[in-house]
């Protein structure tokens, strides 16, 4: 009679033991309260805007809005942009930018061609905001530079030459720059 591999004896085969994973590699026992919930996705909401680049009557100089940086602790550093803002229902581009320009600055103005359009992401209110801006190129015909209280802090004409440098983002400085030829 032969006896059975675990009785013992020399056909003995040894057991594989498995090695006990060390306590950082060991999986922590979580209860529900422990468990985080999964975030739901942020909400995407598509926005429309128009706006541009106004050129003085002298052709030599560009308007743009500074807005306080938020992330400037002191409140003093300006973001100068475009002035654009949001297309109000029943309005094209060209009538929304028009508007905007004058709401945003105080200087009425008249397109002169279309410069491109941009559409870029960011978030804000915990939602995913997809927004499209159509830019033109205006010739200022009248009005007093007056900031919009509610969403400028400052408005000033620069020289074109300054406009790519002074513009603090990178999608409208690509877009002035590539337009250069556009801007006399």
């Amino acid at each position: 009679m032969t006896p059975a591999p675990s009785a013992g004896g020399e056909d003995v085969r040894k057991k594989r033991r498995r090695r006990k994973s060390s306590s950082s590699s060991r999986r922590p026992h979580t209860s529900t309260k422990n468990v985080k919930k999964r975030q739901p996705y942020a909400k995407r909401v598509d926005e429309i805007s128009a706006g541009g680049l106004v050129i003085d009557s002298s052709g030599k100089n560009g308007l743009l809005i500074g807005r306080i940086d938020i992330k400037d602790q002191k409140r003093e550093r300006l973001l100068w942009s475009l002035p654009k803002g949001h297309i109000e229902s029943g309005e094209s581009p060209e009538e929304a930018a028009v508007r905007e320009v004058h709401e945003e600055t105080g200087i009425e103005c008249q397109i002169h061609r279309a410069l491109g359009v941009i559409d870029f992401w960011f978030m804000a209110g915990g939602k995913r905001i997809h927004k499209t801006v159509h830019h033109f190129v205006f010739k200022e015909t009248g009005g007093r530079i007056t900031p919009q209280i509610s969403e400028v802090d400052d408005v000033r004409w620069f020289p074109l030459e300054e406009i790519v440098t002074r513009l603090a983002y990178p999608d409208e400085r690509k877009l002035i720059a590539r337009s250069q030829e556009l801007l006399s």
